[in-house]
């Protein structure tokens, strides 16, 4: 068993932040943990890790009770940047990480290189930028190879070129066996890193598998933006305009093949079409609709 929680129980004096909290994974998989601020996803994570302490339940991670501190040399947690020392270089963290893991520090130059930050690596870290950071906080935590790998908030403050390499670094992780769980307000990547998804509600987990509540939306480049929302209008064909040459829809209101005669039969080119999943949000919406409310 790769991770086995078993009602997760956590309060801070009288308020019950982590409701009996269950989770199973027994494959290797990535998993999203999606939620509103304040909804206990961190609090889960730091327990988990034995960070914190809980109440109730039990957590055993790789197959040990998660306090054994052998654990952790296959076990990684990527928090946030508060934990970074800015007087050090990243150089300097990762020599740590080294020592303490007990891996050659020759690996420090083959992880920098894969996360990107083998330009900036003698820098301060006061000197990094937020991006920069996260960089550093990917590198500290898949330098030991993780069996398991959890993440809080990984692609804060990254740019779009960086957010794709990071999801492009998880996705290889996963195909080489790492279990990842990641923490993230950012739903477009969730969709495009996995079906598996944890809405936590109220201090109690919701899994979801997205290819149950996933739908598609398109994204249609067009030559004429003008003359297609005059010619949607008309047909009361629900869209979006996304930019000066782009209309998005989703499936559930009208279907591709439909949405593209309604184009063609009023002259107007297509050049491109972009398919995406919205499964994480729609149902995000769904489940927080209180929250979403001015």
């Amino acid at each position: 068993m790769i991770i086995e929680v078993s009602n997760l129980k956590k309060r801070y004096k009288k308020q019950m932040v982590l409701k009996g909290i269950d989770i199973q994974v027994e494959t290797p998989q990535i998993i999203a943990l999606v939620g509103p601020n304040g909804s206990g996803k961190t609090t889960l994570l730091n327990c988990m890790t034995n960070l914190l302490s809980f109440q109730e339940g039990k957590v055993r991670l790789l197959g040990k009770k998660h306090t054994d501190a052998s654990l952790f040399y296959k076990v990684s947690y990527l928090q946030d940047n508060r934990i970074l020392y800015g007087n050090l270089t990243g150089y300097d963290h990762l020599k740590f990480v080294c020592s303490v893991q007990k891996i050659p520090f020759s690996k420090i130059k083959e992880v920098a290189e894969r996360v990107g930050m083998e330009k900036y690596m003698k820098k301060r870290v006061r000197n990094y930028s937020l991006g920069m950071k996260q960089h550093l906080l990917l590198a500290m935590v898949i330098i030991n190879e993780p069996k398991l790998l959890l993440m809080d908030e990984p692609l804060n403050g990254l740019d779009p070129t960086s957010a794709i390499n990071m999801r492009n670094i998880l996705l290889e992780l996963y195909q080489e066996g790492t279990t990842i769980i990641v923490s993230s307000h950012n739903l477009d990547e969730i969709d495009r890193l996995t079906n598996t998804i944890y809405f936590m509600k109220d201090g109690a987990l919701l899994k979801e598998s997205l290819q149950d509540i996933s739908a598609k939306k398109y994204l249609i480049t067009i030559n004429d933006i003008g003359k297609a929302q005059k010619v949607l209008n008309d047909k009361s064909i629900p869209f979006s305009v996304t930019d000066e040459y782009q209309v998005g829809f989703e499936e559930t209101d009208i279907d591709l093949q439909s949405f593209i005669d309604s184009l063609n039969e009023n002259d107007i080119t297509i050049t491109d079409i972009e398919v995406q999943k919205v499964g994480a949000e729609k149902r995000y919406r769904e489940l927080f609709e209180e929250e979403l409310s001015p």
